[in-house]
């Protein structure tokens, strides 16, 4: 076994002290990878996950498991056939199977209470789960009830959540007691990380995501949650003009959140400029008198041949929730309508935390709305154990999911992930 060339890399004295355990035999039954984003925890704990399924009798099953197949894939199936090469790792998410070094690997998502039933009467010699905050419990409970062959064992990671989240209450403050090795850890354990690079990191993350994804620390959130939000974000007319004349818009996208009871439609107008710098919020629409379903697609159509008229509007991203408001849409404009990525809504709102704390997130006077959710969004502190945003009709949460709406799916572009 062995990686491919292109993929060859040292590794950082953090990264050697994990794959030493394999080694000398200091794995247990749970393995834990907790820590800071970009510490070279997945790196590290796909080589051991592929290393310790190799030394494995053939005919062994194990399971792979991500909060989404989508996500499973992005995170850890691609890259590990990357690493290794096709010849040693092939997968098929529509089968829910892949091949590692000969072996069987079931493949499932973990997204909702639901997921547990699908594990349910599997006997596996080994699982790997990716992002493990972001699961059930009752699926990883199931899970764990799974691995009943000799010498099963568990391998996962996870970046810092709520103190009081399920994992670290029930798992890792117990580890001594529960067979659990808790491998921690930090930005500053990644060797290999250009210093600009790490200092712009340690920007964008601020207060308790700095905490969390810097730290690795497992804190709770309260108050606002975009505590970094302000005047310097709100930009008037005059100001647009002219930070655009430096660095013009690239291409335009609208997030789209229909109306309901106690809500209010939203068409959210984003630019984005060159080498992806920089999110603007250009204008707005709230409705909130959710007249009529014909009502809400003639200002739609409206909308969007006045915010396409320089050409620059790229695609529509609406809520999936309403197919047949997405189907008439894409009837009545020329602009691409698609779906919404809908990705969770704390990936989201850790994203624009980001961008807002670099100063690289700004939104016109001409948006009343946004900016008043902006500044009131608020956590649910009646949620314990689990980040929750307030969502009780108080606040302005139907902006706001336009606004992720329309940049979620560039976070990859805007972070250089």
């Amino acid at each position: 076994m062995r990686l491919t060339d292109n993929r060859k890399k040292p590794l950082s004295p953090k990264q050697e002290q994990v794959l030493g355990l394999l080694k000398s035999g200091g794995l247990r039954r749970l393995n834990i990878l907790e820590g800071s984003v970009r510490s070279g925890k997945t790196y590290v704990s796909l080589l051991l996950w592929a290393f310790w399924i190799a030394t494995r009798p053939p005919s062994c099953l194990y399971l792979m498991a991500g909060k989404t197949l989508a996500a499973l894939k992005r995170n850890v199936l691609a890259p590990m056939e990357e690493l290794f090469g096709g010849e040693e790792v092939s997968y098929s998410l529509s089968k829910k199977e892949a091949r590692i070094f000969g072996r069987t690997v079931y493949l499932e998502g973990a997204c909702d209470v639901r997921s547990e039933s699908k594990i349910r009467g599997m006997t596996l010699d080994g699982a790997y789960c990716d992002e493990l905050s972001l699961f059930p419990e009752d699926f990883f409970v199931m899970l764990l009830s799974r691995l009943s062959r000799p010498g099963a064992k568990l391998f996962a990671t996870t970046n810092p959540d709520h103190p009081r989240h399920w994992l670290k209450q029930n798992y890792l403050d117990n580890s001594e007691e529960l067979d659990l090795l808790d491998l921690k850890f930090t930005l500053d354990d990644n060797i290999f990380l250009e210093k600009e690079y790490v200092e712009a990191l340690k920007a964008e993350f601020k207060g308790v995501y700095r905490d969390r994804f810097i730290l690795g620390l497992w804190v709770a959130v309260e108050g606002r949650i975009y505590k970094e939000f302000g005047r310097d974000n709100i930009i008037s007319e005059k100001e647009l003009a002219q930070r655009l004349e430096q660095s013009p818009i690239l291409f335009k996208t609208v997030g789209v959140d229909y109306g309901g009871n106690r809500s209010a439609s939203v068409f959210c107008l984003v630019g984005f400029d060159r080498d992806f710098r920089n999110v603007y919020v250009l204008d707005e629409v709230y409705d909130d008198k959710n007249d009529s379903a014909e009502a809400l697609i003639s200002s739609f159509a409206g909308t969007v041949e006045r915010w396409s008229e320089d050409k620059k509007l790229l695609a529509v991203y609406c809520d999936s929730a309403e197919q047949l408001l997405v189907k008439s849409f894409r009837r009545v404009v020329r602009t691409e309508v698609k779906n919404a990525l809908k990705k969770p809504i704390n990936t989201r709102i850790n994203m624009l935390c980001r961008l807002i704390s670099a100063k690289r997130f700004f939104v016109s006077e001409k948006c009343p709305r946004l900016i008043e959710a902006l500044e009131t969004a608020l956590w649910d502190e009646s949620r314990t154990g689990c980040d929750i945003r307030l969502d009780n009709g108080t606040t302005n949460i139907d902006s706001l999911d336009a606004l992720e709406y329309a940049t979620e799916r560039y976070e990859k572009e805007l972070f250089k992930l």
